[in-house]
């Protein structure tokens, strides 16, 4: 009988147990290597999680840290060092860019699932992005533009897809230590996402936007090498091919892979997708993959009845965490089109980056995530189920739109910095009733055969999201900012409502699941 399947009651006093019930680490074996299921090294939490939540810090790092630049490296006129297209046209690519990541952790998470296993996905993924960011730097113009997203988006998505499967596999699904070791992942997340904007845009608004794109550059390869030294740290079940494709079958996926890059350098080729419509065409595709990934699921013959109904169940979700992202996201679109116009920026005299604005919004959610932690586990079974968490995350993100219009329509330098704060503490609010709850239901409504790919069909509702934020984005330099904010606002308000008078049906999908 395997260590997780011993009868109810019935206890193994195993010195590994024991050592860990007692706060001790055990030792390692015969060939140096430790249990991370019973190593306490990393804060009580198994040392493999220190790996883990350096890749995804430096990562984060990197990510964040190029994005707070991108928009502005685009728009900004050739003098200032940008390339100099309209704002439009540049939010568009960074919607797209943007809902290119997430939707490839549908990707990264098939690979993992179906062909190497999580951990070598996340390691080869954190080798792609830092090639992409290096091309950035190094590569002038568009064409730096074109391989350094194309790299970065890839690399990204799968390593998001696969960075909270292998933090999964360090615990046992009854280890008390678990949420903790979560959360703390969540921190270096965020920690990579506050650094990220201050360093590459001080480097950006001093020296260049390339010695920007350098440092995402360099964050990611501390990260890497960080990463390497401690693979051989985690458990067997990181490498683990949970549901491994036929080899029979590899041929044919090989062919559709290499159809559908020929596909899309027609479609460039022939002028049929350009940067002015790149964003239509990832949402497109991402609506697709959606409704695609569904069905797939919802018909497999491996997935049971329960399962089936637990599925259908997160479909709900997925429209409201769409709408959330989809005004979110505008952090990195409208929101830095804003700081650049209207946010009075002058702090005793100095003129703040743009890009710092980004670090705000990591601040608050360090500071708050500990808060709402101790809520839900103070709470316990009276804590708001799922579907309300999600209803009040969408409905205060649409409250966070409207206050911005006693701000519209105002001039160059008119809207306060500490009215952008307070906005963005509104953000964080939301954010931490629908993301990190997202994640954890996305796992706990999974089929047993499509654990992975439901992380990644959670990050799909980011893609489409995201990239809908950038489409918008066209919208706000076309119509008046009240019609815009107000709009928007009532929208999201509007579906969280209607998720919140559906919470009975939606739990009854959800088989126990709150």
């Amino acid at each position: 009988m395997q260590h997780g399947d011993r009868p109810a009651g019935e206890r193994d006093e195993s010195a590994a147990d024991v050592g860990a019930t007692a706060g001790i680490t055990a030792p390692p074996d015969e060939h140096g290597h430790r249990d991370a299921r019973t190593d306490r090294g990393f804060f009580g939490q198994p040392r493999a999680l220190a790996h883990i939540f350096g890749v995804e810090m430096w990562e984060r790092f990197s990510f964040y840290g190029m994005q707070s630049i991108l928009l502005l490296y685009l728009y900004f006129s050739v003098s200032e060092g940008g390339l100099g297209m309209e704002q439009s046209a540049a939010a568009g690519i960074v919607g797209a860019y943007g809902g290119a990541v997430y939707l490839s952790t549908i990707l990264g998470a098939w690979i993992a699932d179906r062909l190497l296993g999580s951990e070598r996905v996340l390691f080869t993924s954190a080798i792609v992005i830092m090639c992409g960011h290096i091309a950035l730097a190094l590569l002038p113009g568009f064409l730096g533009v074109g391989v350094g997203l194309v790299l970065v988006a890839f690399g990204s998505g799968g390593l998001k897809a696969n960075a909270t499967s292998v933090v999964g596999t360090l615990y046992t699904r009854e280890d008390p230590r678990r949420d903790a070791g979560f959360a703390l992942f969540y921190l270096g997340i965020n920690l990579g996402a506050f650094l990220g904007p201050l360093v590459t845009g001080i480097l950006q608004s001093t020296v260049g936007f390339h010695w920007g794109f350098g440092a995402a550059a360099v964050g990611m390869a501390i990260g890497l090498i960080q990463y390497s030294f401690g693979r051989k740290g985690l458990p067997p079940e990181a490498s683990v091919v949970p549901n491994p494709l036929p080899r029979e079958r590899r041929g044919l996926v090989v062919g559709i892979a290499i159809a559908a890059v020929l596909l899309i350098a027609a479609l460039v080729l022939t002028r049929l997708v350009t940067a002015e419509n790149l964003v239509t065409w990832v949402i497109g595709g991402t609506v697709v993959a959606a409704v695609a990934y569904f069905i797939v699921i919802l018909s497999s013959h491996a997935v049971s009845a329960v399962e089936r109904s637990r599925v259908l169940g997160f479909i709900p979700l997925f429209i409201a965490s769409v709408a959330f992202w989809s005004l979110y996201q505008q952090q990195f679109t409208v929101l830095t089109i804003y700081s650049d116009e209207k946010l009075n920026r002058d702090l005793f005299g100095w003129e703040m980056p743009i890009s710092w604005v980004q670090s705000i919004n990591p601040v608050f959610i360090i500071l708050l995530s500990g808060v709402f932690a101790a809520l839900w586990t103070k709470l316990g079974d009276r804590q708001p189920s799922t579907p309300v968490k999600f209803a009040l995350g969408t409905t205060i993100m649409g409250v966070a739109f409207l206050l911005f219009l006693p701000f519209a329509g105002g001039g160059a330098n008119s809207t306060p910095l500490l009215a952008i704060v307070g906005i963005l503490f509104v953000f964080t609010v939301a954010e931490l009733l629908l993301s990190p709850v997202g994640l954890s239901v996305a796992t706990k409504l999974a089929p047993e055969k499509f654990h992975t790919q439901m992380v990644a069909l959670f990050f799909l509702s980011v893609a489409l999201g995201t990239a809908i934020a950038g489409q918008l984005a066209e919208f706000y330099t076309s119509v008046p900012e009240a019609v815009y904010f107000g709009v928007l606002g009532a929208i999201a308000i509007v579906l969280g409502g209607a998720l919140a008078l559906a919470t009975k049906p939606v739990l009854r999908l959800m088989h126990g699941v709150r």
